[in-house]
């Protein structure tokens, strides 16, 4: 049988999973570790890939063992990176692929070797082990940046929303202020909002207006990226 002769590194995977809330804004999902190194410490959910296992695969594996959240690795997860500082684990040569994407918040469990699943706001994030923290630091960049060109969070809002809705959904994004006016227009001279009915004859101005995701101009708009970008 043929050995190979040179050292080789072991490979795992990180999830960077963000959840959104309207009364709690923008968080992470951590799991407090269970096993050392780094025991007790509150990480990225993540693990060792298996020997016939895909890389993304052991992504949505790893963070359905540690947390109870299902995600598609062919749907849900977004590759974001390769991670291969030469000592980012005390334990041996290891590089990670990390992951990440926006859900909507839901309850969490620990299992498997973590000893519990929590979210934690985006700012108000405790120390990491390993180098979660960059990681970390690279989602949120991203994440931002994303937002820019991809309807990033109406899947995460109700069907039929208001633009005050969607205005805070971003705000917690960007962590920037813009002007609502010119957000509500931007939005609806894409065309990637329709409006669901008119407001009541008696209705308050205050009253929102119903909208809903026009997935359809933006499937004619996501290969342009000049004419789907967002400028607020």
């Amino acid at each position: 049988m043929y050995c190979y002769r040179y050292p080789h590194p072991a490979v795992t995977t990180d999830c960077v999973v963000f959840g959104y809330d309207p009364n709690d804004g923008l968080s992470v999902l951590l799991i407090r570790r269970g096993v050392e190194p780094f025991k007790d410490c509150w990480a990225l959910p993540g693990g060792f890939v298996r020997i016939d296992e895909e890389v993304a695969a052991c992504a949505s594996r790893e963070l359905n063992e540690e947390t109870g959240l299902q995600l598609s690795h062919l749907s849900n997860l977004k590759e974001l990176g390769c991670y291969s500082g030469v000592d980012r684990d005390p334990r041996e040569r290891v590089i990670t692929i990390a992951y990440y994407q926006l859900v909507r918040k839901s309850e969490v469990k620990g299992g498997d070797d973590a000893r519990e699943a929590r979210w934690f706001p985006v700012d108000n994030l405790p120390a990491f082990p390993f180098d979660h923290d960059k990681i970390v630091e690279h989602a949120i960049e991203r994440l931002k940046r994303d937002i820019y060109f991809e309807p990033i969070g109406f899947n995460i809002l109700p069907e039929v929303f208001t633009m005050p809705q969607l205005y805070k959904l971003y705000k917690s994004i960007l962590k920037v202020d813009f002007d609502r006016r010119n957000f509500a227009n931007k939005m609806m001279k894409l065309g990637v909002v329709d409006q669901v009915g008119n407001r009541p004859k008696d209705a308050s101005r205050r009253t929102p207006i119903q909208y809903r995701f026009n997935k359809e101009r933006y499937e004619m708009l996501k290969n342009d990226k000049k004419a789907f970008r967002m400028e607020f």
